[in-house]
């Protein structure tokens, strides 16, 4: 499973700031003393079921995975019940439980169906399916990953999931037609076989689009004929071998930049601004007071510690780039903190390396109170090793309400 949050890279800004003190808290107690149970039930509580995941059998399955078995790392395994991406080498990642829970939820798996996974990355998701449905059938392109993830799903007992090594694009034809696939990797446009190896009737939830813009689509098969539904923006990792030669649009990772910056758009999804991803309790507003355009993006809460996010990841090339400068417009009404001092409002960035381990975090905040617009700006030194950066504004559990516009990401001096 490949999702960025950190990468899909999923970083919210109130579980970045729980991270330190929940790895703290796992050291001085020692793995031993902590309740894996409790914390993997605590983080579906708060982070699938109050995040809009329905579907009982889905949220019992999420329940019942065991997520820190599926990641080797032993500092990275202290935060598997935390909603956020890690690291499982190779240049990808686990993703973060939501992200799971809802392409799951939204693939409604049946006790009859087969299902084909693109990507088994760790082998969690083909985990979280497995109880769902009748069979899984996982292809992972990287050797290592699909080595490791066979090994693991054996030794945790699940017989209905079958595991092999290639290119995803190809699907897996000697087992079609497929009721269900699920795609965990982003090609620029669906791939052929994979249309060819779904039955009549049957859905596919696969996120397409460029390397840092995509659009989480779910397909339904009719009449032979694929019909597509945007479910949301998001952030996976690419799809490689033959989808990554196809792919049309390239990225240049020296000239990092922000899409959108000033909410104007909201062309895919009705509502929510084109080209950013995982927005929660945000609203577009339109007010012609706003530094750029007529519309701006605004955050409201009133519970404390309820986080709301919203998030844009681009490539950078920190053997090339020396500094990032951000900007932005900010206006806040009755701003509080949330249970801590350190819940305000903020804007993020966090980086990355090759591997899509966290290398370093920057914020450009914290704000509170009532203050109309007001321009900020910082410039942030790049780790030598980053090579992707997600960007993400907030109000960490705050309340009260905050406005943000023309946010905008450019690239200072070279190395």
């Amino acid at each position: 499973m490949m999702a960025i949050s950190g990468n899909p890279v999923r970083l919210t800004t109130l579980i970045a700031l729980a991270v330190v003190a929940g790895a703290a808290g796992a050291r001085a107690a020692g793995p031993r003393a902590v309740d894996l149970t409790a914390q993997r039930n605590k983080m579906i509580d708060e982070c699938v079921v109050a995040a809009g995941v329905k579907n009982e059998r889905v949220i019992q399955a999420m329940r019942d995975t065991k997520r820190h078995e599926f990641i080797r790392d032993r500092e990275q395994r202290k935060l598997a019940y935390f909603d956020m991406a890690l690291p499982i080498g190779e240049g990808a990642t686990i993703s973060p439980p939501y992200v799971v829970a809802s392409m799951t939820e939204h693939l409604d798996p049946q006790a009859s169906d087969v299902v084909l996974e693109i990507g088994t990355g760790s082998g969690y998701q083909a985990a979280v399916l497995s109880p769902l449905v009748k069979q899984v059938y996982s292809i992972e392109i990287k050797p290592v990953l699909g080595s490791r993830a066979k090994a693991v799903l054996a030794k945790l007992g699940y017989k209905n999931v079958f595991t092999t090594v290639g290119d995803g694009y190809k699907g897996w034809p000697e087992h079609a037609p497929f009721d269900k696939i699920i795609v965990t990797c982003s090609p620029e446009k669906i791939p052929r076989p994979l249309i060819d190896q779904l039955k009549e009737g049957g859905r596919m939830i696969i996120p397409e689009g460029e390397r840092f813009r995509q659009v989480l689509y779910l397909y339904r098969k009719v009449a032979g004929k694929m019909e597509r539904e945007a479910v949301e923006a998001t952030m996976f990792v690419p799809m490689t071998g033959k989808a990554e030669e196809l792919r049309e649009l390239a990225y240049d990772s020296t000239r990092p930049a922000l899409v959108n910056g000033g909410f104007e758009e909201s062309t895919v999804i009705e509502g929510l601004p084109d080209g950013w991803y995982y927005v929660r309790q945000a609203t577009l507003d339109t007010d012609h007071q706003a530094p750029e355009g007529k519309q701006c993006l605004t955050f409201r809460n009133q519970t404390p510690g309820r986080f709301a996010q919203v998030l844009q990841s681009f490539g950078v090339d920190g053997k090339k780039i020396r500094a990032l400068e951000i900007s932005l417009w900010v206006r806040r009404l009755d701003v509080r903190p949330g249970r801590t001092e350190r819940e305000l409002p903020a804007a993020w960035v966090y980086f990355f390396d090759a591997s899509r381990a966290q290398i370093g975090t920057e914020e450009l905040g914290p704000w509170t109170g009532t203050v109309d617009w007001t321009e900020k700006r910082m410039t942030i030194a790049v780790p030598k090793n980053a090579k992707l950066v997600n960007l993400c504004l907030g109000m960490s559990g705050a309340t009260g309400e905050v406005s943000y516009d023309d946010v905008r990401i450019r690239a200072v001096g070279t190395k």
